[in-house]
């Protein structure tokens, strides 16, 4: 079967025009025509029917256009893959990165962007939970993360760095001789937290759960700068990593240690079992360069 003949007759399912379909691949009408007939005299069967100016799948038809679909889609990541092999000096690299996290890879950014010039870089900026999912779908290829993930979830993961929560309160006299908070301690402020989005958010909460304490959520934003500017002006307390709290000023604002076992850790992930591009192993590679005191190990 010409694959061509498949993508022809894909395209005049989804534009529902022979003509449509011809402009939308720069070709001649009557090419596509002549291909899709080739396409059904070649499966012995009709494909299509007309009602009108509608085009309408056979039976047979509906089997092609399902079929073709995950046809296409293999065969563009057999493209995808061969054309990697070009010493990286095209292709592109869709990641995610949550909010947070950003100026803590500024650096391995700008460093793949110095060595790979070819490469497109598309940032996509959400939440942790956000991210696995889009990781799942296949419209990410790689993204960083809170870490764990759920077990159950078909995504292999990279740690790259964890740093303690430390819970940011405003700069009064109340918090000084407080040297830490335990999660009881804090159930009883009114507590700024990030979204449902963020995977910060569900860590925080089966952390409470466990404790058998029920925390007071005055506010969730998916912003940590707005969050840090309502503990300012005196709206509650918010736990945050330790390098976005040493980032704040500490003219206004303070941050005690969150007396548990809860860490930011921060890590790749990509879906496991699917072709990995050459533009994201060299994103891996580029990411253990600048965490070699950490020594992050691959866990499958």
């Amino acid at each position: 079967m010409d694959i061509r003949a498949l993508r022809y007759f894909v395209a005049v399912i989804q534009q529902q025009s022979f003509t449509r379909a011809a402009e939308q691949l720069y070709v001649t009408q009557p090419t596509i025509s002549k291909m899709v007939r080739q396409l059904e005299e070649e499966l012995g069967c009709a494909l299509l029917r007309r009602e009108g100016r509608r085009l309408h799948l056979t039976d047979s038809g509906q089997a092609v256009y399902q079929r073709g679909l995950a046809i296409l889609q293999e065969f563009h990541q057999l493209e995808a893959q061969i054309g990697d092999i070009n010493q990286l000096k095209t292709g592109e690299l869709r990641l995610g990165i949550p909010p947070m996290v950003g100026m803590q890879i500024a650096g391995s950014i700008s460093a793949f962007q110095r060595r790979y010039p070819g490469v497109q870089l598309h940032i996509a900026e959400s939440g942790g939970l956000t991210a696995q999912q889009a990781v799942l779908s296949g419209a990410l290829d790689i993204a960083l993360t809170a870490l764990p993930v759920e077990p159950d979830l078909p995504l292999n993961t990279l740690e790259l760095m964890r740093h303690p929560l430390c819970v940011l309160v405003s700069r009064s006299a109340a918090w000084h001789a407080r040297p830490h908070l335990t999660l009881a301690e804090l159930a009883q402020h009114p507590l700024l937290i990030l979204n449902e989005e963020f995977a910060l958010n569900r860590q925080l909460m089966q952390a409470f759960q466990r404790e058998g304490v029920t925390p007071q959520i005055a506010l969730r934003s998916g912003q940590w700068d707005f969050l840090a500017a309502m503990v300012q002006a005196g709206m509650g307390v918010a736990v945050l990593p330790e390098p976005i709290c040493q980032r704040l000023d500490p003219q206004s604002l303070a941050w005690l240690p969150l007396a548990s076992a809860l860490e930011w850790r921060i890590g790749l992930i990509w879906r496991e079992g699917s072709y990995l591009s050459r533009s994201a192993e060299a994103w891996i590679s580029c990411c253990r360069t600048h965490w070699p005191d950490d020594a992050p190990r691959l866990q499958v």
